[in-house]
């Protein structure tokens, strides 16, 4: 019931207007049939009675209102479900976003029970209101017209609407338990069908398609994506063929009623027990309970079945938070002493290992640390600690003092800016992909254009076709998300292949994978100004002169304020004022690059092993002496 509740209160909020227009119109086309079997049977009696004229005009004139009601119902009615389709599919769409934009951390999209039940929210939370807004009032308006008409049957006879009825508590019935197993399917089916949909997107992904071709695999992903699709389609083919023999069943059963009833209605008009007119309006009874009892069972079932759907949506608004957040966070005030780690465990599920096993670390306020350490040391795990992405199952995050779970988020946030080794590739214009760091700025040419030249990407980006305007994307054409004012008015098609027709225009521009880095790059210094900057393989795709200009940028900009610096790349490292190695879920070395060098440890071993790819081999001695000969003599 509350479901039910919902559903109105979400279809009224959306479109009151379409909402009564609806019911209006709904009451109109429910009277409307039975009003015209009775003028129907009427207008026959009295030409059967020869009544003249006057007894036919009128009900002849009232039947074709009754006929021009029934043909303006229709369209009227499909104007308004549409209309409230698509205003209820907007509201329930901003309703769900704004709920996953509240989730903390990023847990809620690593589980795939989730992640199911996500897609089936999309999918038909904003559907399931108009449906069953529109199935209650359709049921509502069938019951009136099913009342009606076996009220007329009533008349006639009184065993008659007994039969009828009676036909339509086995339709009822199995109806009920199909709308139940097709609900039950399509959460079954969920993870199948997002499995296809990962096939489909990978086959058609422009950077997967390098791997695809050249390692001859297209033809085995599309087989993996049709073993989902025909697993789906067997589970759908085996409900469906259920659904005809159950349906076929129940729809002879209303035949035989509907073909009783007509026998009795011919035997009786022959005895001149009835009329003609009493014939008519048997017949038109008759077909219309059947249709309003059809009618009703179907929108019963359908609203049946989408508010079982329905359900995923509503669980997905009333999901308790993935982290923590006090009803009244204090507020992240700028950063003065430092960050500390203490004895933080931390590990992705009980299932998996730990990955930080008891980190004790302190980050001074307007220092420099890198954190190093082999693949699978926790180097990006205690990033996104930071960032409070997750918490720790152990131990404490402090800011000043202050435990990260005690704090807002968003203003925690606020404080911070970061390079993630998995930056986005946004498809979007140059400037907005630079902009997103801080939406503040986003219109702001100046800051942008600046934050691109900190990280080395302004020279790449004044050269693109639009400059900072130019779309970074082979997904959309140049400017076709700009509205078409003509669009749909001119009807002719010429809208096509134009910017807003999406078939045609200038192409968006795609980059190297430097030039994007650069880009993630320029959107940290767009916030350089926060109190703590985060950097987690910023250089991994450039160049060496990129590298050392972009290291040379970030310590002028930000010297004196507090910077955390991963890399595997050693010697962008060795400047920081601490060097941190993490090793087995622990902080196993620190210091600076000449301390750690003197330990000799894990340190200096990787230092030394990159430092080898480097140098040049030592001339031998043999070699020496011959370089000798050559020059004394002229050789």
């Amino acid at each position: 019931m509350s479901g039910i509740v919902e559903a109105l209160r979400m279809t009224w909020r959306a479109g009151p207007l379409h909402t009564a227009v609806f019911t209006v119109f709904t009451v109109l086309g429910a009277v409307t049939p039975v009003a015209g079997a009775w003028l129907t049977k009427l207008l026959l009696d009295g030409v059967t009675a020869g009544g003249g004229t006057g007894a036919v005009l009128g009900p002849g004139v009232a039947l074709a209102a009754a006929g021009l009601v029934m043909a303006l119902v229709p369209h009227v009615l499909r104007y308004a479900t549409a209309e409230t389709g698509r205003r209820v599919g907007l509201l329930a769409q901003e309703r769900l976003f704004a709920v996953t934009e509240r989730f903390v951390g990023m847990a809620r999209f690593e589980d795939p029970a989730f992640l199911n039940r996500l897609r089936m929210a999309l999918q038909h939370g904003g559907t399931t209101p108009g449906v069953v807004v529109s199935g209650a009032l359709s049921t509502a308006g069938a019951a009136v017209t099913g009342l009606g008409f076996l009220g007329s049957l009533l008349v006639l006879s009184p065993w008659m609407p007994v039969l009828v009825l009676a036909s339509a508590v086995p339709v009822l019935a199995v109806e009920l338990r199909l709308a139940r197993r097709r609900a039950g399917l399509y959460w079954r089916l969920s993870p199948v069908e997002r499995r296809e949909i990962f096939f489909r997107d990978l086959l058609t992904d422009a950077q997967a398609a390098k791997e695809i071709r050249l390692f001859g695999i297209g033809a085995h992903l599309r087989e993996r994506m049709s073993a989902q699709r025909r697993r789906a389609d067997g589970e759908n083919r085996r409900l469906d063929r259920r659904e005809l023999g159950a349906q076929g069943l129940t729809g002879a059963i209303g035949a035989a009623v509907a073909g009783t009833a007509m026998i009795w209605a011919v035997l009786a008009a022959a005895g001149g027990r009835i009329t003609v007119g009493d014939v008519s309006l048997l017949v038109a009874a008759v077909a219309g309970v059947q249709a309003a009892g059809l009618a009703v069972v179907n929108g019963i079932a359908q609203s049946h079945q989408q508010l079982m759907l329905f359900t995923h949506y509503r669980e997905v608004l009333s999901a308790e938070p993935d982290l923590p957040v006090p009803a009244h966070p204090r507020k992240a005030a700028p950063l003065a002493r430092g960050i500390e780690f203490r004895d933080v465990w931390f590990r992705y599920s009980p299932g998996h290992p730990w990955i930080l096993r008891g980190v004790n670390l302190t980050i001074s306020y307007g220092r420099t640390v890198g954190l190093i350490g082999r693949n699978g040391a926790g180097k990006s795990t205690l990033v996104k600690l930071l960032c409070r992405m997750y918490d720790p199952e152990r131990g404490a995050i402090l800011w000043d003092g202050v435990d990260l779970r005690d704090l807002d988020p968003a203003g925690l946030r606020g404080r911070i800016s970061a390079v993630f080794q998995d930056y986005m590739e946004y498809d979007l214009t140059a400037a907005e992909n630079i902009g997103l760091g801080d939406l503040a700025h986003l219109g702001d040419r100046g800051r942008i254009a600046a934050a691109a030249r900190d990280a080395g990407a302004h020279e790449f980006v004044t050269s693109l076709p639009d400059s900072y305007d130019t779309l970074l994307s082979r997904l959309f054409f140049q400017g076709d998300d700009q509205e078409d004012e003509q669009g749909d008015d001119r009807g002719d098609g010429q809208g096509d292949g134009q910017a807003g027709g999406g078939t045609g225009g200038e192409i968006g521009v795609t980059l190297s994978g430097g030039q994007w880095q650069r880009l993630a790059l320029a959107r940290a210094h767009l916030r350089a100004g926060r109190d703590l900057m985060i950097l987690d393989e910023p250089s991994s795709g450039l160049d060496a002169e990129a590298e050392h200009r972009i290291h040379h940028a970030l310590r002028e900009r930000r010297a004196g304020r507090t910077s955390v610096l991963v890399s595997h790349r050693l010697n962008t490292l060795r400047d920081a004022d601490t060097l941190v190695v993490l090793a087995d879920g622990v902080v196993a070395e620190q210091g600076t690059h000449d301390e750690l060098m003197a330990l000799d440890g894990v340190y200096a071993g990787l230092f030394r092993m990159q430092a080898e790819g480097y140098a040049e081999p030592a001339p031998s001695p043999a070699e020496d002496l011959l370089e000798l000969v050559r020059g004394r003599f002229g050789l």
